[in-house]
């Protein structure tokens, strides 16, 4: 898969969660991308992890913008 591809992938994984009424609660970055934790409320969380540079860039814009 490209890099391309893959990001297009990880941010319609952002934006379904989004959609269903979930939002960024955590973030845990490594070497291996980023860990985001998405909250819908205080029993129901999922975990993305986000592994392109363009993928953790578009899900940082979407938690600055949440705030």
């Amino acid at each position: 898969m490209t890099e391309y591809a893959e990001y297009v992938l990880e941010k319609e994984q952002i934006d379904l969660m989004l959609e269903k009424g979930y939002a960024i609660k955590e973030v845990k970055e490594n070497l291996s991308g980023a860990f985001v934790t998405f909250e819908k409320g205080k029993d129901d969380s999922d975990i993305l992890h986000i592994k392109t540079a363009d993928g953790r860039k578009y899900f940082s814009n979407l938690l600055f913008h949440q705030k």
